[in-house]
């Protein structure tokens, strides 16, 4: 009796031990195939204009490629964007741009779209051009014009007058805003220059984060501005990729990719 019972408690033990064991539960799997694992999105998909508004004209998607291009047909009177469909706040952006000798381009952002001008916008610009003069600057679109040259990081003091178009002219001298204190060096904009490439791919990365605006090109930084102008700053708007009017051009980009904060 006593060998009878082990036998049936050893004969259970092996039905236990060969039940299949419970599978432990696994996460999820994100269902948004664009995001990659530093959490930026890829807001182009290489093909079309999804989710970006602007004149066809001037901006089509061509083999992974976003490309603006104005001919000698499609001379323009005024910039024009393409833009993003979302407001942003605190964002990171990267994007690859090339862009031809006599190019003059953009990337805004915080910006807010005019109902006057067909696809215009009016705020702060990450500066693209051929020939690299203002790459990597921040320009204020349609408004305090340039904040920072390449190679400083500067303070915007605080404004107490209006924001009236009269009282911005007022503070605007040679194409730069007067209420700027430069607080560093961040080199030379020659030297800054030289980590440019002519006829080439580069890559632009934006940390924008509160009242801080931070350009770099390379992996350099080009520009920071801290901007203590409660007045006159904005916090939150719209993006979009420009197409400045002059002479015939071409600018593109590519990988471009979001990163809310």
């Amino acid at each position: 009796m006593i060998r009878y019972f082990f036998t049936i408690l050893a004969s259970l033990f092996i039905l236990s031990s060969c039940r299949e064991k419970p599978k432990e539960p696994t996460s999820p799997v994100s269902e948004n195939t664009n995001v990659d694992e530093s959490g930026f999105v890829t807001i182009f998909d290489g093909a079309t204009l999804n989710g970006w508004k602007g004149d066809p004209v001037y901006w089509h998607a061509e083999n992974g490629i976003l490309v603006g291009e104005i001919t000698p047909q499609t001379l323009l009177k005024s910039n024009t964007f393409l833009i993003w469909k979302e407001e942003l706040h605190d964002f990171e952006l990267k994007a690859e741009f090339k862009i031809s000798e006599k190019g003059n381009s953009g990337i805004n952002y915080r910006s807010t779209i005019l109902d006057s001008v067909p696809f215009a916008l009016r705020g702060y610009q990450a500066d693209i051009d051929g020939q690299h003069r203002y790459t990597g600057q921040n320009y204020e679109e349609r408004k305090r014009a340039t904040l920072a040259y390449r190679g400083e990081r500067v303070e915007i003091v605080a404004r107490e007058n209006s924001i009236s178009k009269e009282s911005l002219r007022a503070n605007i001298k040679q194409n730069a805003w007067q209420s700027r204190e430069v607080l560093e060096s961040l080199g030379t904009a020659d030297s800054l220059r030289t980590v440019i490439h002519d006829d080439d791919w580069n890559q632009c990365h934006m940390i924008i984060q509160g009242n801080r605006l931070k350009h770099y090109v390379n992996g350099i930084l080009m520009s920071e501005v801290i901007d203590n102008d409660t007045l006159n700053r904005s916090l939150s708007g719209f993006l979009g990729l420009q197409a400045h009017r002059g002479p015939p051009m071409k600018v593109m980009y590519r990988n471009i990719l979001l990163k809310k904060l």
